[in-house]
């Protein structure tokens, strides 16, 4: 059951019975009446007696409205309050009876009316549909003065979540105010009107958060918007400091009546993009590259490199043993950028289902945990490096998108199942229909790649040699995996491995002890697609590292008469990205 009151009061309470009684924008209203109003009897319904009129009940309703205007002391604002309340897909219809103690129990939760207070505000319920009423109340008590009804939307919500149990209804998850807001109604018909497939709220939403991931100063982020996705951008800004004080957004055919553009402010679209929360996201990306010997033991495609980056950064940052959600928090935000802009590395047939997998695990970004952003400096080079490929064209093989999906599940994993130890509901359940998106696209993806790999699977000797290996390496799995359908491309991806001086035991267990196999529906499908990430990782280089270390210790003591130039600045890539509405 889902409370939603409406952020702004209205003005017009003859407008808005009007529309509870009406048939609808698109005639879905099926006999409106009342079913709960401030008095037991005597309200008219104009849904039930023909003789009841919508101004007569709209000018009872105002009666405190009026007799407050006529004294003098007239409120600022609007006086109209409203707050739909809806069951969830799949519940029981409730009755009139039922629907009419649910309205009194919410107007009371909420501070509207509480039970018992006869100088309470007047307030209705109608019924126009099956599955939802809409409570209309007139926001001046009897009294003249404003009702009590601080964290009126929590209250409600927690309200229903106890109807919930009463009713027999589905149980819902209890929110944290961290979720972005949904579209008005208003805004639901104007995309259908204009064809729109979102709402221009959730369309802006994705074209900031997709630019974020790209952006790595303010002035490339709200360039890329404007010039890249065609978003129209205002930036406010400190008369004395010039500095940046917030921002909004209109796109571009969203205009109102008076054909004036329809404008968003940040935190309007979500908590998470306010200027202050971009700002710290923007500040923590990572300064240009330290060395140029480091490049030499890194992976030889971003993709593995973005694979790496969870084992090294991610996974340990969301250990039960980490210790720091703050940092926690904002590597699932870092990894969320990284998806944004791996779904532009895939082929056209799978990034449909990454771009839902994005969307629904943005939800798992926010939560009441303060996000410490700069903790996330070095997984956020993953991100430059995945930013630059996109950019260059250079189009990633079917095996290094396969080992990134596969990766990408089990981080999204372990992303759900940090959320559900701290007991964030929604972020857990996000995370879940993200990995639920993930599998399909990452089954598609890794069939050729599979299939290659067993084309090229070693000799008998050599494959037996390997299942002793297995036995050795994961004892207690070693049965069930030699008994899987892609053995083969197992064995396939450790003898590329060895080819490149790799040890195919000490791989087996590194790549058992990153990837839990208790669970997991195809054991083999999950070691060889690890296997072949960790066989594409160059071999240590220790002479490398002893030099970027003697290097280093030379930059920070350098000789007094030899001082050391200055690095230049790595270039921002390029501008781009898809605009679709």
């Amino acid at each position: 059951m889902v409370p939603d009151i409406q952020r702004k009061l209205g003005s017009d309470s003859r407008g808005l019975l009007g529309y509870l009684y009406g048939p609808g924008k698109q005639d879905e209203h099926l006999d409106p009446h009342l079913v709960g109003a401030w008095l037991d009897r005597g309200v008219p319904d104009p849904g039930r007696d023909e003789h009841a009129t919508l101004t007569r009940l709209a000018d009872l309703l105002d009666v405190p409205v009026n007799r407050h205007r006529a004294e003098g002391r007239s409120r600022r604002g609007g006086h109209v309050w409203h707050c739909p309340v809806r069951t969830a897909p799949g519940d029981r219809e409730l009755s009139d009876a039922e629907w009419g103690e649910v309205a009194r129990r919410v107007v009371h939760a909420t501070g509207i009316a509480p039970d018992g207070d006869e100088t309470a505000c007047r307030w209705i319920a109608v019924r126009h549909a099956a599955d939802h009423i809409h409570i209309m109340a007139t926001y001046v008590c009897e009294d003249g003065r404003a009702p009590r009804d601080h964290g009126a939307a929590q209250r409600a919500q927690d309200e229903c979540r106890k109807l919930e149990r009463e009713l027999g209804l589905r149980r819902l998850k209890s929110g944290d105010r961290t979720a972005s807001r949904r579209p008005f109604s208003a805004e639901k018909y104007k995309a259908a009107r204009h064809g729109w497939e979102q709402s221009s709220r959730e369309w802006l939403r994705e074209q900031i958060r997709t630019a974020l991931a790209h952006a790595t100063t303010p002035e490339g982020l709200f360039d890329l918007l404007e010039t890249g996705l065609g978003v129209n951008v205002h930036v406010r800004r400190f008369t004395e400091s010039g500095d940046i004080a917030g921002y909004k957004a209109n796109q571009p055919d969203d205009v109102n009546r008076d054909g004036k553009p329809v404008w968003f402010t940040a935190s309007d679209l979500a908590k998470d993009l306010s200027w202050p929360q971009v700002s710290e996201r923007l500040a923590a990306n990572p300064a240009p590259e330290e060395h140029p010997t480091a490049r030499r033991t890194r992976p030889e495609h971003p993709l593995f490199a973005y694979a790496d980056a969870i084992d090294t950064h991610l996974i340990p940052a969301l250990a039960d043993d980490a210790g720091d959600d703050g940092a926690a928090q904002a590597h699932i935000v870092a990894f969320h950028e990284s998806l944004t802009v791996l779904v532009r590395q895939v082929p056209p047939e799978l990034r449909k289902q990454l771009r839902e997998a994005e969307r629904a695990l943005a939800r798992a970004t926010v939560s009441q945990t303060k996000a410490e952003h700069q903790a996330t400096r070095e997984f956020r080079k993953t991100t430059r490096e995945l930013v630059y490929l996109a950019t260059s064209g250079t189009t990633p093989g079917e095996g290094a998108i396969a080992v990134a999906l596969a990766a990408t599940i089990f981080a999204v994993q372990l992303i759900q199942q940090w959320h559900t130890r701290r007991h964030h509901q929604q972020q857990a359940d996000a995370a879940r229909q993200t990995v639920t998106d993930l599998q399909q696209a990452a089954g598609h993806a890794a069939q050729r790649p599979l299939a290659t790999l067993a084309q090229h699977a070693p000799p008998p000797g050599t494959e037996q040699g390997f299942a002793r290996d297995l036995a050795a390496a994961v004892p207690e799995h070693a049965t069930r995996i030699a008994a899987d359908p892609q053995w083969a491309a197992l064995a396939g991806a450790l003898a590329e491995a060895a080819q490149r001086g790799h040890d195919p035991r000490q791989l087996l267990r590194q790549a058992a002890r990153q990837r839990e196999l208790d669970t997991a529906r195809n054991p083999a499908t999950v070691l060889a697609l690890r296997i072949q990430h960790l066989g594409h990782q160059p071999i240590p280089n220790h002479r490398a590292a002893a030099a970027r270390i003697r290097t280093t210790a030379h930059h920070a003591n350098p000789p007094a008469q030899t001082p050391t130039p200055p690095r230049a600045a790595t270039p921002t890539p390029p501008r781009g990205g898809p605009h679709h509405h």
